[in-house]
C-alpha cells in the first residue's frame, strides 16, 4: 500500500481538497527507484500464493530490512513479499509516520469483525488505481516476527485495513478482485493511462 492512500496503500485524495504539494526531488527519485523494484499488475508473482517461512536466519532478517527500506522509499505504509518478487509469507508495513517498521511472518487472520467498513485503498503494484474495498474493521493476527518470535496483533480502522491487504498479496488476491465491477473497469483504464503516460 502505498502512504498518499488511506490505507503496498495510498492516503485517500479528499474531493475539493487542494492537491498535495510536488514531493522534494531527492524523494520522489527515491520513490521512483523503489518502485522499479516493486512488481507491477501482470507479473504471474501477484497472483502467486506465497510459501511459509520455517527458518529465521540473517538472510530472512536482511529481507525484512530490505522490503522495509523498499517500503519507506517508495511511500508506501505496506508491502508483500511477493510484491517484491519472493514467494515467501512475509510482510512489512507502518502505517504512522517515523514508527518503527513491523514485519509478520507466516501471517494469519485468526478472527475478523462481523462490522466491515468501506475505504479507498491503492496499491503500489498497481500504478493511479484507487478502489473502494470493503473490510472488517477489526482483526487479529497470529504471526512470527523476523526472530521467530510468536506475535498477536489486534488491529483496528487503518491498521486492520493494511493487514488485510498485504495479507491478500500473500494470497495471490489483489484490491481489483475486492472491488465493484464498475470500479474495476475504471481503475484498469486509469492504470493503462498511466503506463502509457510513463
Amino acid at each position: 500500500m502505498a502512504e498518499d492512500q488511506v490505507a503496498d496503500f495510498e492516503v485517500e485524495e479528499i474531493e475539493g481538497a487542494e492537491a498535495p504539494p510536488p514531493l522534494d526531488p531527492e524523494v520522489a527519485e527515491r520513490r521512483r527507484v523503489a518502485l522499479k523494484q516493486v512488481h507491477q499488475y501482470g507479473d504471474p508473482v501477484l497472483r502467486t500464493k506465497a510459501r511459509p517461512i520455517d527458518v529465521f536466519d540473517d538472510a530472512l532478517r536482511a529481507e525484512v530490512a530490505r522490503m522495509g527500506a523498499l517500503m519507506n522509499d517508495s511511500l508506501g505504509i505496506g508491502l508483500a513479499a511477493t510484491q517484491v518478487g519472493v514467494p515467501h509469507r512475509l510482510l512489512v508495513y507502518r502505517v504512522e509516520q517515523g514508527a518503527p517498521v513491523n514485519a509478520l511472518v507466516n501471517p494469519v487472520i485468526e478472527f475478523s469483525s462481523d462490522e466491515e467498513e468501506w475505504a479507498e485503498e491503492g496499491c503500489l503494484s498497481l500504478p493511479a488505481v484507487h478502489v473502494e474495498v470493503e473490510r472488517p474493521v477489526f482483526v487479529r493476527v497470529h504471526a512470527k516476527d523476523e526472530h521467530g518470535d510468536e506475535v498477536v496483533v489486534e488491529a483496528s480502522g487503518l491498521e486492520a485495513r493494511v493487514i488485510q491487504h498485504e495479507v491478500d498479496h500473500l494470497d495471490g488476491v489483489l484490491i481489483l478482485d475486492r472491488t465493484p465491477k464498475d470500479q474495476r473497469k475504471e481503475a484498469m483504464r486509469a492504470m493503462r493511462e498511466a503506463l502509457d503516460a510513463a
